[in-house]
């Protein structure tokens, strides 16, 4: 049924449907401060350490390996293509970090990141997570605008694979800005409304990754690669240091394991 009505549609109506889901899924994870006032921390390192599975399993399989399995048609060496859009992608990431004003959850407000500023410690926690969601959004508008240019590497199951996968690692992200921003004194309802919007740039990015590939077909590779290598900076200078800050390394750990691993069997099963 799914199948039929993605196929129905064009590449860019299924990037907007596909992020949509994954904005529904933040939303779903920032609902749970209307249960629960404060969130067990192993169990939020255990969820930070799964979406950061995600990511590196997303990163390879549904982005990097088409990425060269394109480049492979070109006249140029495959690996660069995707070297270039993979470190370009990671430098694009680090200058939003270093220029937005952000605060990851769990760090003193001394320590936020990015440009000075004398916004509110809320207005910086939904940053620090709106960061993460930028190329999560890219990476599966881009995912679906590859489909337009009928390549055997772009297929729509791999496509939705990467969307559930960022779906399901789109949850937790929700509940570590709506639950801390409730233990700050914020009503249930503000809580969850600054949660689910953390996820509002997803079908914006998406959006706008597919338009991008389907109209300059020559940077799909690069875009590929540059979504892997945007989400790549965002685990390993944001996700794997906070699931680890409480010293719940081994709990942190194996959420990050059965994340790549529930990822690698979602793109294997249905790419």
């Amino acid at each position: 049924m799914w199948i039929e009505f993605f196929t129905g549609l064009s590449p860019i109506y299924q990037a907007l449907v596909a992020t949509l889901f994954t904005w529904f899924m933040t939303a779903l994870g920032a609902s749970l401060v209307f249960f629960f006032r404060r969130i067990n921390r192993k169990v939020l390192d255990a969820m930070l350490g799964f979406a950061a599975g995600v990511m590196i399993a997303a990163s390879y399989w549904s982005l990097l390996a088409p990425a060269i399995e394109m480049a492979e048609e070109s006249d140029l060496p495959s690996w660069i293509p995707a070297t270039s859009g993979f470190l370009l992608g990671g430098a694009f990431l680090w200058l939003i970090d270093k220029s937005l004003p952000h605060l990851h959850p769990g760090f003193p407000e001394d320590e936020a990141e990015g440009i000075s500023t004398s916004w509110q410690r809320s207005v910086l926690l939904v940053l620090a997570i709106t960061i993460h969601n930028i190329p999560e959004g890219l990476a599966v508008g881009v995912a679906f605008g590859a489909l337009a240019a009928d390549l055997p590497s772009a297929t729509l199951g791999g496509a939705v694979a990467l969307a559930l996968g960022i779906g399901i690692q789109n949850f937790p992200e929700g509940t570590a800005v709506s639950v801390p921003l409730r233990r700050e004194g914020f009503s249930r309802l503000k809580s969850f409304w600054y949660g689910q919007l953390s996820g509002i740039v997803e079908p914006i990015a998406g959006v706008l990754g597919a338009i991008a590939v389907i109209y300059m077909r020559p940077l799909l590779p690069y875009a590929l690669a540059f979504a892997a290598g945007a989400m790549i900076y965002v685990v390993v200078e944001e996700l794997i240091p906070e699931s680890q800050l409480q010293k719940h390394t081994d709990v942190a750990t194996v959420g990050a394991m059965s994340g790549f691993a529930v990822m690698m069997t979602l793109d294997v099963a249905l790419g």
